[in-house]
């Protein structure tokens, strides 16, 4: 009986293995048949037929790029070459140190000596991770289809790419040795920041010889071309040393090291050396952002599309990858096509900016351990009568550079005061309020304190600007609520605002990161351009080899703020510079100016951001590493950095008056301008300047003469800010005087800055715009010192207030002693270790 059960198992396991392998041969064949007359037959033998005649008319030189590009100024002259380094000698296979092929093999394709080009097992394994983690975890790529990839095609993920990936790699074996393949791998694959190739990588990074390169060292530099951005030794160090310390274990693991060797390597502590030619270090703030905008330009001309703001992780984190696979596809074009960059940078004024810089901060001699100026500037300039750069300096200069960090829009800081007319004024004046609105100025529970715990009682929203006035701000701001003001910022794509910023706190300045000096030029632009935003570049066009314009740039103006609105608060920041924080910065012969200081807690950040007709320009003063400078203020450094560069630079402009904005009281909430046009077309025609200097247009509603596309604005809710409207605001006048400087807001227990302002005559700007604890720190760590990441993001403490006195040693009850500064314009910024300490003041 149990033989007869046996058997009848059998029996039917025969018939399923039949059946089933039946079943596999209609998918088969029915997959051959989708194939064969479907046309995707006729397809693949086109790429096959491609990628052979693509690799049989290629020779040795064909791998041998050409990786000189010119960048060139405003006016056509010739501002750089690719550094010598990035253009350094091809290496041949024999020089190439065994470390950096055995290296590349552990890591990128252990069976690169024994596949036809093609790991078929590898990409089965991708495609198996594929279904199971539902996004790339694994590449299967060989090091040659990379190679094919690198030197055939572009990044594009279409079946068809990897098809003719595959068939250019099968060809390449056929035609050329391991060595070979090898040879030109190495001297073609990217190691970021514009290096080319091992040789280019070891002289960028080590400034030495590729003999001299010990195996940590070189890990480390294998460790780069994976991912460009993500393992930028610059930026990411962390993550490069991560990635040496696999490919070490990697080595071990397959016997190319010992354990000796491993251990060594792995705790050996990379320290980079960069070199630059005195031309790279000359223009080194202009190349870097220079190159920057050029690579995101031809990303553009790919057809991506910017975000900066994301639903969710995942979603961010996709962007970011794709983000991060074109920039460095495109940046390798612009350093192998031999592409020309025209930009709007005017080199007279790139130097008047980058003497200012330096002229202002030249008693500061301490540097940091690797030799860079502790005490650190830098500013952004922007044309107004079209949206370009024309200057930009990411730091002081001097005699040597390690691979300088463009502050000016790599590094994002606490923007302190500067931020209220972006925020909260502005978006006030949109919301009904006016410049002759009326708050009580008051101490109350919950919120910020003034200087010297000074109030005044029922003022003016001109006077509490002119004053920095942090109790009103607050209230203000209040009104408008965060998610309203954040939303500007986010609609100029301010890139580091997070659900954390999104308390009454960043009313003062007090945010999670902060802002970068390029951001807040583009903004305050934006407010000079009747609420117009254009996004900032100083690439104006790119010509390829073969002299064909691939790219011209097209401003786009987009909607931001009201244009009453806009000129209200240019005209409350006018009288900044008359009567308030900002009048040590107000320019030479008559020049219409309007600016806002900003200073952060215990002095740590130091901003003033202005504009005239003709030119906006930010400034920021700090260090790298935040810490506290006792004569740092809004209206300090800054301030002087700003009047000279502007004075310079307007000399010989004719005056301009900023235009006025229409008088409204009941209609305005219904953004009726139109009755503005009749009252100031006459003041407008009379200050037009007869030398044709950067004057704006009759047409006020287009900002400025600039480029405008109107058909490109984009619609209300991606580039117009909700409103609300204000509630509850009862204010009554009151003028008196006094400088009382800003302070408060601190949102730890410890209360406001108390701080005295012992000198009527010399305003005050202390923003404390506390967002943490009492302990101080950081939204990383509450107990420790401000962040220190490389956009250098001080977020502050609570615990001390600044103090503002141009007598020295002003005091407060909350606060730390700082000593005789003249107009003082200090403050706390500082954060809290979650989104409640934020809230609570």
């Amino acid at each position: 009986m149990a033989k007869k059960k046996k058997k009848k198992k059998q029996h039917r396991f025969f018939w399923f293995m039949i059946k089933f392998q039946i079943f596999l041969m209609i998918i088969v064949l029915g997959g051959l048949g989708y194939y064969f007359f479907g046309g995707y037959a006729g397809q693949v033998q086109k790429l096959r037929s491609e990628a052979v005649e693509l690799v049989k008319q290629s020779d040795k030189n064909t791998f041998v790029p050409a990786r000189t590009s010119l960048l060139y100024d405003t006016n056509g002259t010739l501002i750089s070459e690719t550094a010598s380094e990035k253009d350094a000698e091809y290496v041949k296979y024999e020089d190439i140190p065994a470390n950096f092929v055995t290296a590349m093999v552990s890591i990128e394709d252990k069976k690169f000596y024994s596949h036809n080009g093609v790991d078929y097992k590898a990409i089965i394994r991708a495609a198996k991770a594929i279904i199971q983690d539902g996004k790339v975890s694994q590449g299967g790529s060989t090091i040659t289809m990379q190679l094919a990839r690198n030197i055939y095609l572009d990044t594009g993920k279409t079946w068809q790419r990897k098809v003719k990936e595959i068939f250019i790699a099968m060809q390449l074996e056929k035609k050329y040795s391991k060595n070979d393949i090898m040879e030109f791998y190495l001297n073609n694959i990217y190691f970021a920041n514009g290096y080319y190739g091992i040789e280019a990588a070891c002289h960028g990074y080590f400034n030495c010889e590729l003999k001299d390169l010990d195996l940590s060292q070189t890990a480390f530099l294998c460790s780069i071309p994976n991912s460009p951005t993500y393992y930028d030794p610059i930026v990411n160090q962390d993550h490069t040393i991560k990635r040496r310390n696999l490919i070490l274990k990697n080595m071990r693991e397959d016997g190319k090291i010992t354990q000796a060797e491993y251990e060594k390597a792995v705790s050996e502590e990379i320290v980079l050396n960069v070199s630059q030619s005195d031309d790279t270090v000359k223009n080194n703030y202009v190349d870097t952002y220079a190159y920057f905008c050029a690579t995101e330009a031809l990303m553009e001309n790919e057809g991506f599309k910017f975000k900066y703001y994301f639903d969710s992780t995942d979603d961010e984190k996709k962007y970011d990858e794709s983000y991060d696979e074109l920039y460095s596809y495109c940046q390798k074009k612009l350093y192998s096509e031999g592409y020309k960059i025209y930009t709007s940078i005017d080199l007279d004024k790139q130097e008047k900016l980058q003497d200012s810089v330096d002229t202002a901060l030249a008693d500061f001699t301490d540097v940091t351990d690797d030799g860079m100026y502790k005490l650190q500037g830098a500013a952004v300039s922007i044309d107004n009568s079209n949206g370009y750069v024309v200057a930009i300096v990411g730091g002081r200069s001097q005699d040597f550079t390690n691979h300088t960090l463009n502050r000016a829009f790599q590094s994002h800081r606490q923007p302190g005061s500067s931020i209220k007319p972006l925020i909260v004024y502005t978006p006030a004046f949109e919301n009904g309020y006016t410049p002759d609105s009326v708050v009580d100025d008051h101490k109350f529970d919950g919120g910020p304190s003034n200087a010297g715990d000074t109030y005044h009682g029922d003022v003016t929203i001109r006077y509490a600007v002119e004053q920095s006035l942090n109790t009103v701000a607050w209230q203000v701001y209040e009104d408008v609520t965060p998610e309203t003001g954040l939303k500007y910022l986010k609609n100029m794509n301010f890139t580091n605002i997070v659900d954390s910023d999104y308390t009454i706190a960043t009313a003062l300045g007090g945010f999670t990161t902060g802002t970068s000096p390029l951001e807040m030029a583009s903004a305050y632009a934006t407010l000079e351009n009747d609420g117009l935003y254009r996004k900032p570049t100083c690439v104006t066009s790119i010509v390829d080899g073969n002299e064909n314009i691939v790219y011209t740039s097209s401003p786009v103006e987009t909607v931001i703020y009201k244009e009453t609105a806009s000129r209200m608060m240019t005209d409350v920041l006018t009288g900044v510079m008359a009567d308030g924080t900002g009048r040590k910065a107000k320019l030479e012969n008559d020049m219409p100016c309007a600016g806002k200081t900003g200073t952060t807690n215990d002095k740590k950040d130091g901003w003033f951001c202005g504009y005239t007709r003709y030119y906006t320009t930010s400034v920021w003063v700090g260090c790298d590493m935040p810490e506290s400078v006792s004569s740092l203020t809004g209206s300090s450094y800054p301030a002087q950095i700003w009047k000279q560069y502007m004075d310079d630079i307007h000399d010989g402009l004719t005056p301009l008056d900023f235009l006025p904005y229409a008088q409204m009281s009941q209609d305005y909430s219904d953004n009726d301008d139109s009755t503005y046009e009749e009252n100031a077309q006459e003041l407008q025609d009379e200050q037009t300047p007869d030398d044709g200097a950067a004057a704006q247009t009759p047409d006020a509603a287009t900002g400025n003469g600039a480029t405008t596309d109107q058909s490109q604005q984009t619609t209300p809710d991606q580039s117009t800010t909700g409103t609300t409207t204000p509630s509850g605001n009862t204010n009554t006048t009151d003028t008196t005087g006094g400088n009382t400087g800003e302070a408060g807001g601190n949102a730890g227990t410890t209360g406001g800055n108390t701080g005295a302002a012992t000198d009527n005559t010399t305003p005050g700007d202390t923003t404390n715009s506390g967002t943490g604890n009492t302990t101080g720190g950081n939204a990383a760590d509450a107990t420790g010192a401000d962040t220190t990441n490389t956009n250098g993001g001080s977020t502050g403490d609570t615990t001390g207030g600044n103090t503002d006195s141009t007598t020295g040693g002003g005091a407060g009850n909350t606060g730390d002693n700082t000593g005789g500064n003249t107009g003082a314009d200090t403050g706390n910024t500082g954060d809290g270790s979650s989104p409640a300490d934020q809230t609570t003041p």
